[in-house]
């Protein structure tokens, strides 16, 4: 990998410039290593817990254990962990089907949700595949003001007017998505949601927890959201999680989301654990630790990127509530040749060469880099995005910010060669 004398003097003033966000970074890590720990000690993990079962599962003590850790980690009354959770949109599904009942409305607060969620909610796709609103659950959206905070005037309107009180879910995204604008802090998601239950107390309050876990010292549920929901190919897997996803909060929402799961009367009952509880037990346990090496590379894309000219946003120097960093390429080229060079400073798959693509689920062709032991997954080093304006390369992840570096400086050589830019940083 041939990466400029210009770039790698430029990497080793990036890190020295980032030595104060590091050691922010470190003590985040810290802090959230001593609560897994202090978890994993008062329910008794063993190597019991890491038996796999078949059939029904009853009794996986396993199973059982890493829920209840999950749960105290998070700061919720309860949580379950799946492995046949397929991804971040399925365990969504989950919880949105769990609450919702015909005639309810869910109300997006944080602007228009994730893709894939489109589909789920029945604003695109085709009708009658299943969808929220085949089953006559209604959808309303306020966008944040300017991209950045929660519009409470238009909120407490919509909860206020007679037809709010069919609203039974407030859906927060607190990460980006494919949108740009900026990630909301667990602080702000605490403060949306006191506001809704001082006029709707029964209303529930849903996190897309995506990308944000062990970003900083709160959780959604300890601010008061009825539920967080996540996938363990992404932050709380740890790098070692092969599948999965997780749902925490309140436990009547949980319970409710459980016999969506499964079915009523069974909810967490059951769930064949097969050979996967070792590898969700020891992602967890690493999970604050990987984020921290995620962060790190995303503090170093920023510093890089910005650098180089290019509009990026977090910027370098601020503090994350998640793992993303959004470089704006403003070209196909430039997002094609960012996603490339990423690949090919990835440890697997170094020789492919991405390639946009109809990604179901997206309504515009998508390039996706990702070099990844586990298929997919969004904590180790990749990039994508929509072929769209202003073409925004969505980074994130990095399983150590040795690695990570590695795939920044590639990425970063890639755009320049593309470009043609002088190096004239």
């Amino acid at each position: 990998m041939n990466i400029s004398p210009e770039l790698l003097r430029l990497a080793d003033e990036a890190e020295a410039a980032l030595t104060p966000q590091f050691a922010h970074i470190s003590k985040i890590s810290r802090y959230h290593t001593a609560r897994v720990m202090e978890a994993f000690a008062e329910h008794h993990v063993d190597a019991a817990c890491f038996n796999g079962t078949v059939g029904y599962g009853y009794d996986d003590r396993g199973r059982e254990v890493l829920d209840r850790i999950f749960a105290d980690v998070m700061g919720a009354e309860a949580a379950f962990v799946r492995h046949n959770i397929v991804n971040g949109t399925h365990a969504l599904t989950i919880g949105l089907f769990g609450l919702l009942r015909p005639g309810d409305t869910l109300l997006s607060i944080a602007g228009k949700p994730y893709d894939t969620l489109g589909e789920v909610i029945g604003i695109a796709g085709t009708p009658g595949n299943g969808s929220l609103a085949d089953y006559g659950v209604s959808y309303g959206q306020i966008d944040l003001v300017d991209g950045k905070t929660f519009d409470f005037d238009a909120i407490g309107t919509a909860l206020r007017a007679p037809e709010g009180e069919r609203v039974k879910v407030c859906f927060i995204q607190r990460s980006k998505g494919y949108l740009n604008r900026r990630t909301l802090t667990v602080a702000e998601i605490g403060e949306a949601v006191r506001f809704v239950k001082s006029i709707r107390p029964d209303t529930y309050v849903v996190v897309d927890n995506c990308y944000g876990e062990f970003t900083e010292e709160l959780e959604p549920p300890m601010v008061g959201a009825d539920l967080a929901i996540g996938s363990l190919i992404k932050n709380p897997g740890g790098g070692f999680a092969e599948t999965g996803g997780y749902i925490a909060g309140t436990a009547r929402a949980v319970e409710l989301c459980s016999y969506r799961l499964t079915c009523p009367g069974i909810g967490l009952e059951v769930g064949a654990t097969l050979d996967q509880n070792k590898h969700m037990f020891r992602g967890l346990f690493y999970a604050p630790h990987t984020v921290a090496e995620a962060l790190k590379t995303a503090h170093f894309a920023a510093y890089i990127f910005e650098k180089m000219g290019y509009t990026v946003e977090p910027g370098w120097q601020e503090q994350r509530a998640d793992i993303i960093q959004t470089v704006l390429t403003e070209s196909p080229e430039g997002l094609c040749a960012l996603c490339r060079g990423i690949q090919a400073g990835s440890p697997v798959d170094a020789y492919v060469t991405p390639e946009p693509w109809a990604m179901p689920g997206y309504q515009d062709q998508v390039i996706m880099a990702a070099g990844a032991f586990v298929q997919g997954a969004s904590i180790e080093l990749s990039a994508d995005g929509p072929l769209r304006p202003p073409y925004t390369a969505f980074l994130q992840g990095g399983l150590t910010f040795e690695s990570g570096r590695i795939g920044i400086l590639s990425a970063a050589q890639a755009m320049l060669c593309a470009s043609g830019k002088k190096t004239d940083f």
